[in-house]
């Protein structure tokens, strides 16, 4: 009995205890920490991508995601809370409704940032050519010469085609809107000599060619609040007044609350000046009773 039980082989079982916490070793949470890396890197990639692009460019790209926001729902509707862009029985949408009250609720720092958006867009040559600035009164557009690239034929109110197609986008942009307009013409101060036609003429001719332009693109003739021709009175180059971007139009888009104030041809301010301010006349001595 000894001897059988010396040759037999001992049997041993091990038994392992699973804790509680077993589960966290797993690698579950791998793939949601890649998940997150993956993200994460993506969002550097974009701010990075971002940070390379030019302010020209950055400028295109906003106005592009912001013509998602042109139809706002409940703006137009007569019921509320309903679509503003109302379906006709074939499909297709009132866009010159909903585009009209849009195009009106924007501010003069919108449509100034769309039409800088569209210039650079389509007139990369003419950037230098193109002056826009937003004041108290409006939206100040200025067209001016350069060396080579004039905006009319020499010596005459006879628009380019370069210019017409500045003029044509720029009416795309504004034609919506509800703002009066003033149309100025500038020159430089080299003098006209021929046919007796002096900087005087010469600058309200061409601001009237922009007028008329203007109204064949399609804008009301009745939104034109003036059109003036100031010679080589206000140089935009004031130090050197024969450069050849003190040859000008300049398209005021007048603030509505303004419109009164034009009709007594008040005068846009010029940048860099101030406005003057007329003492207020005291009232009228009541008679004693």
């Amino acid at each position: 009995m000894s001897d059988a039980k010396k040759g037999d082989k001992a049997t041993v079982i091990k038994k392992i205890k699973k804790g509680g916490h077993a589960g966290a070793h797993g690698g579950s949470w791998k793939v949601a920490y890649a998940d997150f890396v993956t993200a994460m890197m993506a969002f550097f990639l974009l701010l990075w991508l971002l940070a390379m692009v030019s302010p020209e460019k950055r400028i295109v790209m906003a106005e592009y995601f912001k013509e998602f926001n042109i139809f706002k729902a409940g703006s137009s509707s007569v019921l509320s809370g309903a679509p503003a862009v109302m379906q006709k029985p074939g499909g297709e949408t009132h866009k010159d409704m909903a585009k009209g009250a849009t195009t009106r609720d924007m501010t003069m720092e919108d449509i100034s940032t769309k039409i800088q958006a569209q210039m650079g867009a389509r007139f990369e040559k003419l950037k230098n050519q193109i002056v826009l600035d937003v004041f108290e009164g409006g939206i100040r557009i200025q067209i001016v010469d350069k060396e080579g690239n004039p905006m009319f034929e020499p010596g005459s109110a006879v628009l380019t085609e370069r210019a017409k197609e500045v003029l044509g986008l720029i009416s795309e942009n504004i034609k919506e809107t509800t703002n009066r307009i003033a149309v100025e013409g500038h020159t430089d101060s080299t003098p006209y000599s021929a046919n007796g036609i002096s900087n005087w003429e010469i600058s309200t001719m061409r601001a009237s060619a922009a007028r008329k332009e203007l109204q064949a693109d399609g804008i009301d003739p009745y939104r034109i609040a003036r059109v003036v021709g100031y010679a080589d009175t206000e140089p935009y180059i004031k130090e050197n007044p024969k450069d050849a971007r003190n040859r000008r139009i300049s398209l005021i888009l007048l603030y509505e609350k303004k419109k009164n104030e034009e009709n007594s041809q008040t005068r846009v301010p010029e940048l860099g000046t101030s406005d003057i301010t007329l003492p207020t006349p005291a009232p009228s001595p009541v008679p004693a009773q």
